[in-house]
């Protein structure tokens, strides 16, 4: 019988792995048991000397280094390092240790049946690695020094490090991750920033629905530590800073809220179809029920978060035929930003009606900060591991409610519930938003 594209209601998707490279710290448990604690990754970035963010403060994976990566995480990629840079390299981790923690037995399972979906930021080359190159093109005149982009080609390209742009290449965490598994099913890369996450993990959950694949690895990597991204999230966003200790910086929907902070990191899942994963005695840390994208934007090119966010939020709803009461928590954006966190707040509302409410909404980058494309898996895996508990998670830095953001923020102490069902949101500052609905074991 020939396979179609239709969604195949029998085949139900699980998560049997999670890998975590964070702020919090490396691997489900670390990272589990600081959210638990309440602990905050977000301090001073010592690794770069110099950054456009606020006092140099933000939320790095310190035990991330070139040692431990090639002693510890990365061993069987040894000799391929030399092409990752960090962001490929954290995300190329978090998808061995996410292998590592579903048991999956890679020499039973069928490989053209296993599949690869990760999300990357745009990756920018640091000043130094084209400083030389670049001084090529430069020549005196009476004006002084002036570039000239005709050399760039002749003079500067030519003295790049011959496997320079493999280095920077989005695309390639997919690729490395698919060779080290020998994943031969499906394999696509996605960059579109904060909103990569839930789109990776959106579209390995379908791909597994239409029997196109029995296991994917689904993740993301980003970075907004780098010395010329720091320079645009100073330029294009609202960044944290106050007299406080920088782990009370990122405050998410509080009326004293004053910005985000940058960060770094990576997460990543195994997803299996049900049947599969209970087959060979898998351990299941959650399902996921539907997700749901949008990209708003009005006839003169400016973005509608809001828009964008209910659009996004009701087609999740409607692919798994859930109602909004239906849903248990939302694990939200939370930005900490005046605008971006009343557009949601606002958009939530839209959805929800009067259960807004009463519906608990907790936002982790209040922990670790805004990893760009990474922040997604980070966020979806906080609320797996808070369900674990039987609670949600609350936010960090939550004192003073905001009229302008009713909602049921839970902070202070993790809540219990009984509703495992959650939506984890994202959306970018250009309007496109990603949803996930999925719930605990």
């Amino acid at each position: 019988m020939a396979m179609t594209d239709q969604r195949d209601n029998s085949r139900n998707v699980v998560i049997t792995g999670i890998g975590i490279v964070s702020p919090l710290g490396i691997g489900v448990d670390d990272f589990a048991g600081k959210l638990a604690d309440g602990a905050s990754g977000i301090g001073p970035i010592d690794l770069l000397d110099f950054s456009a963010a606020p006092s140099n403060m933000g939320g790095q994976v310190h035990e991330f280094t070139e040692k431990s990566a090639r002693k510890q995480y990365l061993k069987a990629q040894r000799k391929s390092i030399k092409v990752m840079c960090r962001e490929i390299q954290m995300g190329v981790a978090s998808a061995s240790l996410a292998i590592e923690h579903s048991a999956v037995d890679l020499e039973q399972i069928d490989h053209n049946r296993f599949g690869v979906d990760f999300g990357a930021n745009l990756m920018l080359s640091p000043p130094m690695a084209l400083k030389d190159a670049c001084w090529k093109c430069v020549e005196e005149n009476g004006a002084g020094r002036q570039f000239h982009y005709d050399k760039w080609g002749p003079d500067g390209l030519t003295s790049m490090e011959p496997l320079w742009l493999l280095r920077y290449l989005p695309n390639m965490p997919a690729c490395h991750i698919g060779i080290a598994a020998d994943a031969r099913g499906p394999n696509n890369s996605i960059t579109l920033d904060e909103a990569s996450g839930n789109l990776a993990v959106g579209e390995a959950f379908r791909i597994i629905v239409r029997n196109r694949a029995d296991i994917m690895i689904a993740g993301t990597t980003g970075t907004r530590l780098h010395p010329v991204k720091t320079i645009h999230a100073a330029l294009w966003d609202e960044l944290a800073e106050s007299d406080g200790p920088p782990e009370t910086w990122c405050r998410p929907f509080d009326l004293n809220r004053s910005g985000q902070v940058v960060a770094e990191g990576s997460g990543s899942f195994i997803l299996e179809e049900e049947s599969h994963a209970k087959n060979r005695g898998a351990k299941i840390f959650g399902a996921l029920l539907g997700a749901g994208s949008s990209c708003v934007w009005d006839a003169a090119g400016k973005p509608n978060e809001r828009l964008a966010l209910v659009n996004a939020m009701r087609a999740a709803l409607r692919d798994a035929g859930m109602a909004p009461e239906d849903i248990g928590h939302i694990n939200a954006h939370g930005l900490g930003q005046h605008v971006s966190d009343r557009n949601e707040a606002l958009a939530i509302q839209d959805v929800f009606g009067s259960y807004t409410e009463k519906l608990p909404v907790t936002a982790f980058k209040s922990y670790f900060g805004n990893a760009g494309s990474g922040c997604g898996p980070l966020e979806l895996a906080g609320s797996l591991l808070g369900l674990e508990r039987g609670v949600v998670l609350p936010t960090l830095n939550y004192t003073t409610p905001d009229p302008e953001c009713p909602l049921a923020v839970v902070h202070g102490e993790p809540l219990p519930v009984d509703n495992k069902t959650f939506m984890s949101v994202n959306v970018t500052r250009v309007g496109q938003a990603s949803v996930l609905i999925g719930t605990g074991a």
